[in-house]
């Protein structure tokens, strides 16, 4: 079947929200705040998605196992068609059809992990502020300090899904979304980090917890993704409540 562009968003949240957990970035960049930087592309049952807000774009590819081989072959068409440079979020084995276009730099396996046990929720004492527009420069200084090089759009602080802790003025401790979407019931945690002098003290875990139990107001599917080898962030997320529930790469490309 042809691969084609895709602009029925009732159409994409319908397969998209098969599993609403595995694709739950996608779902929240059907929302208007992230529509416009967005390209659909689908065949029969499969989308790829290829968000151009950033630079340069990041194509998202995510499959079941047993979808794996019908997402390939939409990729494949798709290849050359791409810009020449971007990243790409990928559920294992479709880099593969990937590698006779581009070359492949791997930027590490990740996981996908979901909310699947929130009365862990109750078992650390939630803690954290929301932060706004004014916050800004205080959680750029932070960044800079506790998680450089991370992909933070100042935007998603309108939405009222950033959480912080302050130690005699200072942001010490953050958490917030990358994804929020009352709409489509989904919402993904980002950007969470705490300043080096700070750790282990549960400031992470306190204002993770605050920050799922304000998203579950409004969201049923609360995920998040995690570097495969970043152990401490793992062990802390499942602290709280989430579990692994599937795997996926991250890639540079570059057309050859």
């Amino acid at each position: 079947m042809a691969v084609g562009p895709e602009h029925d968003r009732a159409v994409l949240a319908r397969l998209l929200g098969r599993d609403p957990v595995l694709h739950a970035y996608q779902l929240g960049d059907l929302d208007d705040f992230f529509w416009p930087y967005t390209s659909w592309f689908r065949s029969g049952e499969q989308v790829a998605l290829l968000y151009r807000g950033v630079d340069p774009p990041t194509l998202l590819a995510f499959a079941a196992p047993a979808d794996t081989a019908a997402l390939a072959a939409l990729l494949a068409d798709l290849a050359p068609t791409l810009p020449a440079r971007l990243y790409a979020h990928l559920s294992p084995g479709l880099s593969d059809v990937l590698a006779g276009s581009f070359r492949l730099d791997p930027g590490g396996a990740h996981h996908r992990m979901a909310l699947t046990d929130p009365v862990r929720l109750s078992a650390v004492r939630p803690e954290g502020v929301v932060l706004g527009p004014a916050d800004l420069p205080g959680l750029r200084h932070l960044y800079e300090r506790a998680y450089p090089g991370n992909w933070f759009d100042p935007r998603m602080l309108d939405t009222g899904q950033y959480l912080g802790v302050r130690e005699g003025g200072e942001l010490v401790a953050v958490a917030g979304v990358h994804v929020w979407s009352p709409a489509y019931r989904v919402a993904a945690l980002g950007n969470v980090t705490t300043h080096p002098l700070w750790r282990g003290r549960g400031l992470g875990a306190a204002v993770v917890a605050a920050l799922c139990v304000r998203l579950r107001e409004t969201v049923e599917h609360v995920t998040l993704n995690v570097k495969a080898d970043n152990t401490a962030a793992v062990r802390l997320y499942e602290r709280v409540g989430f579990t692994r529930v599937a795997d996926y790469e991250e890639w540079t490309l570059t057309a050859r």
